[in-house]
């Protein structure tokens, strides 16, 4: 059920250049409950106008640093935008409007998939992040593999990306597919790429028969992901998407889970 409430910012570092990680709690003192893969709505006022902004959940269940659940969004930078000038001012201990949980983009119960293909651009990692601790406890006893594809420009513009490669060192079946588009690491891992997302793809052999694709983040890259999986014969039921589009959209998204 979606709520409307306050949120009392906590604290707040920078991920990337241009990306901020702000940790949230409810001035209410209520735990928010959320679906892994789910977002909120930041709700205010630009020039007169109501707005809102939406930003998927990256809160792990399963974060010692993060006893107390604090929501946690993941935050780009987007010259002029009104949500940036709105989140880059706020202080620890001042609160905004919010609302949620909203969206499908999470996973599913009843499916019987050999394997998830989890591919996202920039804060479209963001979701797959608070997967974590459900794909920990349902591999082993499903037995399906992940693949999780990240695409970024620089090493440091990878989100989480510290996180994702212990998980993969932790949890058998999970791996980890850095794509680098413009700068590579000076000490590359096994699981880089270099290229965009759609570079993995050809090796990873999407199968209509076992695989079920998530695709979060940038609209041309989901776009042409869709396409590439389709034409490997995934039925469309099987590719779970949500765009990330620019905040001076008043729309702010597109999801289109399935």
């Amino acid at each position: 059920m979606n709520e409307q409430f306050e949120l009392e910012l906590a604290r707040s570092y920078l991920l990337a250049p241009e990306v901020r990680h702000m940790a949230f709690r409810r001035r209410d003192g209520k735990a928010l409950a959320f679906v892994p893969g789910q977002f909120l709505q930041i709700h205010f006022e630009h020039q007169g106008r109501p707005l809102r902004r939406s930003y998927s959940i990256a809160t792990r269940s399963d974060d010692a640093a993060n006893p107390a659940q604090e929501i946690e969004i993941a935050v780009s930078y987007v010259p002029g935008g009104a949500a940036t000038a709105l989140l880059s001012g706020l202080r620890e201990g001042e609160a905004l409007q919010a609302s949620g949980p909203y969206g499908r983009f999470v996973l599913h119960g009843e499916d019987r998939n050999r394997r998830y293909l989890l591919i996202a651009t920039g804060t479209g990692v963001t979701p797959y992040r608070a997967m974590l601790p459900e794909l920990r406890r349902a591999i082993p006893g499903r037995g399906f593999e992940v693949a999780l594809v990240y695409g970024a420009r620089t090493p440091g513009e990878l989100l989480y990306g510290a996180e994702f490669e212990r998980f993969a060192a932790e949890v058998p079946g999970f791996r980890f597919y850095a794509c680098l588009s413009r700068a590579a690491r000076a000490e590359p891992r096994a699981d880089d790429r270099n290229g965009r997302v759609q570079v993995a793809l050809p090796e990873l052999q999407p199968s209509a028969e076992h695989d079920i694709a998530y695709l979060c983040g940038n609209p041309d890259m989901v776009d042409a992901c869709f396409a590439l999986l389709k034409e490997a014969g995934l039925p469309i039921p099987h590719i779970r998407r949500e765009k990330y589009i620019s905040p001076a959209d008043p729309k702010a998204r597109v999801a289109a889970a399935t």
